[in-house]
């Protein structure tokens, strides 16, 4: 399921019509949030099995209990009044919000899981970035972060990765698109605000096992604008070619 590209409604488990949530998604959201989680039918597994499931939960929730079972086999003490649920804690525990705030968890690396940010401030160029959404991340298991366009200086673009779904939609706008008196409260509060784009940047967290750090890192600058594309301006940026869909704020659809 991990794996999957079915939405819930593809499941027959939907909230309504206008649930259109991935099931990976949920699936993500549910061990990102937890405080125990299961692990049933080992007995299936052999040792890499189980050392790749053991990876794949803690690279996305460091922290949590883990429990191996059998046939559903799990002690009432290990699930019942453990008093470990905190709600802030279970925010901020997803592995990626961890790596964004620079928390790193070097006992992952034991299961194989390497992750890191990627960050830049240049702007995108929509197509090759959106060719790149389209293939294949080798080894990535999560990717989290906002990103810029060159041809929507004003807009945050939201990308989120979990297994096979790639999803991606706008998220706001930068500070730096606001008024100027918004953008002076707000460069009080941002440390890296920029002279010439203020707080538009890309960063993105990715999570992987195995994965090839260098090999992403590449293909990511790939996307970036080119130090010719730069000198043209933004007034030229906005004739390139742009497949991304139009960006609505979700109060607005």
């Amino acid at each position: 399921d991990f794996s999957s590209t079915d939405l819930l409604t593809d499941r027959g488990e939907s909230l309504g019509t206008e649930d259109q949530r991935a099931l990976v998604d949920l699936i993500t959201e549910q061990l990102e949030f937890a405080n125990v989680i299961i692990l049933n039918k080992i007995d299936r597994l052999d040792a890499q099995g189980r050392r790749t499931a053991h990876a794949l939960v803690r690279a996305l929730n460091p922290t949590a209990r883990i429990v191996e079972s059998n046939w559903g086999q799990v002690s009432l003490k290990d699930i019942l009044d453990t008093e470990l649920f905190d709600f802030e804690k279970a925010q901020a525990a997803p592995g990626w919000a961890r790596e964004l705030r620079g928390e790193h968890t070097p006992e992952t690396e034991a299961y194989g899981i390497n992750s890191f940010v990627y960050r830049a401030r240049r702007p995108f160029h929509p197509q090759r970035l959106m060719a790149l959404f389209k293939r294949d991340w080798p080894g990535v298991i999560r990717s989290k972060g906002f990103f810029r366009l060159a041809t929507r200086m004003n807009w945050v673009g939201e990308l989120s990765q979990a297994g096979g779904m790639l999803q991606h939609k706008a998220a706001g706008f930068w500070w730096a698109a606001s008024p100027p008196e918004d953008q002076a409260r707000a460069r009080r509060h941002i440390r890296d605000w920029d002279p010439q784009f203020g707080d538009r940047r890309q960063e993105i967290v990715i999570i992987g096992i195995d994965l090839n750090e260098r090999q992403l890192r590449r293909r990511l600058d790939a996307c970036l604008l080119t130090d010719t594309e730069m000198r043209r301006g933004a007034n030229t940026w906005q004739q390139l070619p742009d497949p991304f869909p139009v960006w609505r704020l979700e109060q607005e659809t």
